[in-house]
């Protein structure tokens, strides 16, 4: 039998270096981070949370990346709707829940940041802060340290859009250019900046920018989870060969609102969202692990009654964790001098 008829017969997650079990655990993380998201939603609504920024719609990119990542030694700067991609480098339901109730345990935080500036050491996810793509400068950082210091590591940074037409943006990919660093710069394209649509935003592509700072470009479909797998797993081998950075646009639909103090149906109209939403990648990964013959309809009721289950505990947790106190506001915002 040639080389050609066995890769006729393996899966694409395959041929990817992918096992079923890790492309069942992707689906895990894509459903977990939904079920978050939904439930974060419920609790602003019902005011038990004040701010919510959803991520629905856009897990599935999330989650691929992180896959395709090293989630020992790299390092991480996800920018506020990247629920997926934190879940799975290692962040709990919990601890996100601590984050959203403000609670003094939020690892984040310690309750002092809104939802979704994520930050915790002993994942390499580094703080964001709330002007958006800061973080890509800082991930240029890291990659330089990585370059200087000779460790063998990539950054890896993302953000949607909109702020890549801001002024960070394009900083920091120049200087990753020039200097061949090694980080992976990956744009979520959700078609919206809060109100205003793509077109009226972005004249082009957003990974032909690339070009111009000297660094490859690619657009991907951010609701094919493997293609998006393939894509990052080989900007990072480049990055990690000393050829620089990559720029990824993958291409995706914000299906809820910008945040809960949007009313997204002022701008766009409930036909165009209910025609994202019969192209989620959710379903459509689930359909493709049924074809593969490694999935089926019970063991998915199991795992959905399985992660709801995580989201309740959570929820539960968080909603009775005691708020910071107001001596310890200032805690870990300074450095200690040793009593300098």
């Amino acid at each position: 039998m040639n080389q050609k008829t066995i890769e006729q017969q393996q899966t694409k997650h395959e041929q990817l270096g992918l096992t079923d079990e890790q492309v069942i655990e992707m689906y895990k993380y894509m459903l977990l981070a939904r079920k978050f998201d939904e439930r974060t939603l419920l609790l602003q609504r019902a005011g038990k949370i004040n701010f919510h920024v959803s991520g629905i719609g856009q897990e599935c990119a999330q989650v691929a990346a992180a896959f395709a990542l090293d989630r020992e030694h790299d390092y991480f700067l996800p920018y506020y709707r990247d629920y997926g991609f934190v879940l799975s480098v290692g962040m709990t339901v919990r601890e996100l829940m601590l984050s959203v109730f403000a609670k003094a345990e939020d690892p984040n935080s310690a309750g002092r940041q809104m939802p979704g500036h994520f930050g915790c050491k002993r994942l390499r996810i580094v703080t964001g802060s709330s002007p958006v793509t800061t973080q890509l400068p800082h991930a240029v950082g890291f990659a330089l340290a990585a370059k200087m210091k000779k460790q063998n590591f990539v950054s890896f940074v993302t953000f949607g859009e909109g702020s890549s037409n801001q002024g960070d943006f394009h900083e920091g990919c120049n200087f990753a250019g020039v200097q061949k660093l090694p980080v992976v710069i990956m744009c979520e394209n959700n078609q919206y900046a809060i109100s205003v649509p793509l077109h009226k935003q972005v004249s082009g592509k957003i990974s032909d920018r690339a070009l111009g700072y000297g660094f490859p470009g690619v657009r991907v479909d951010g609701n094919d989870t493997l293609e998006v797998y393939r894509v990052v797993k080989e900007a990072r081998e480049r990055a990690l060969r000393g050829e620089g950075p990559t720029l990824i646009e993958a291409m995706m639909y914000r299906l809820s609102p910008h945040s809960t103090s949007d009313n997204d149906l002022v701008y766009r109209t409930k036909e165009e969202v209910d025609s994202y939403r019969a192209k989620d990648g959710i379903p459509r990964f689930k359909q493709y692990l049924i074809e593969c013959g490694i999935w089926d309809e019970k063991r998915d009721e199991e795992l959905q009654a399985r992660l709801q289950q995580e989201v309740n505990e959570g929820t539960d947790y968080a909603d009775k964790a005691p708020f910071p106190k107001p001596e310890d506001m200032l805690l870990h915002v300074y450095a200690d001098r040793g009593g300098e």
